[in-house]
């Protein structure tokens, strides 16, 4: 994981959303763990900026140290709802006016892309793709970029909303538009796993503006 933590890690960052500040005491105690085991995990997590360490100087006995979700941790640590998502996406799906539901998916796009923005910087498109790689591969959806050929391609190796793309490929559309607006560039699907493809593939084919209108597939 290019992230540089492991599954272990993520264990404790779901105990700390639950639970609140902990110590490396009270964290051995509920994974069962040794406190040699906690610190490790705990320096790599500090180290990616998902938790953050706070001293504490009681009145009688050692200074120690509780350990606390940072706002990119609790990100991580499962707030990633599916029925909600698929929820929204099904209320999207019944906007008839395809124009309106373009817009809507445009705005939703942009919004995401803002949010990701400081993440995917770079002088040009080549450093703006290793970026997007590793901001996907944070949250466990590898993207490999191949740059061989005439156009950059970028093939999805795990969809990021599966439960959805299985029965509503426009879903699809919504990935190709947030990866232009990240990217500022034109991006097109070349190939789709729904067809038969072993991975959702995107070519990187040119500048685009904010305001350029991308189709619906």
């Amino acid at each position: 994981m290019s992230s540089g933590i492991m599954d272990s890690d993520v264990t404790i960052l779901d105990v700390l959303r639950k639970q609140g500040m902990l110590t490396v005491a009270q964290l051995s105690d509920v994974l069962s763990v040794t406190g040699t085991a906690v610190r490790q995990r705990l320096r790599r997590l500090l180290n990616e900026g998902y938790i953050e360490r706070t001293s504490v100087r009681p009145e009688r006995g050692r200074p120690f140290h509780r350990y606390a979700l940072t706002s990119k941790g609790r990100r991580r640590s499962g707030q990633n709802f599916a029925d909600l998502a698929i929820a929204l996406w099904e209320e999207i799906r019944l906007i008839k006016d395809v124009e309106v539901r373009r817009g809507l998916m445009q705005r939703i796009s942009r919004r995401m892309a803002g949010m990701y923005a400081h993440q995917v910087q770079g002088q040009d498109v080549g450093e703006r793709l290793d970026a997007l790689t590793k901001l996907f591969a944070d949250r466990r959806l590898p993207i490999l970029v191949d740059i061989t050929g005439d156009l950059p391609v970028l093939s999805v190796e795990a969809c990021p909303y599966p439960e959805i793309a299985d029965y509503d490929r426009s879903v699809c559309s919504m990935e190709k538009m947030l990866f232009s607006e990240i990217l500022g560039e034109t991006v097109r699907l070349a190939e789709c796993r729904l067809d038969g493809a072993c991975n959702c593939t995107f070519e990187v084919t040119s500048s685009t503006s904010s305001d350029s209108q991308l189709p619906i597939i």
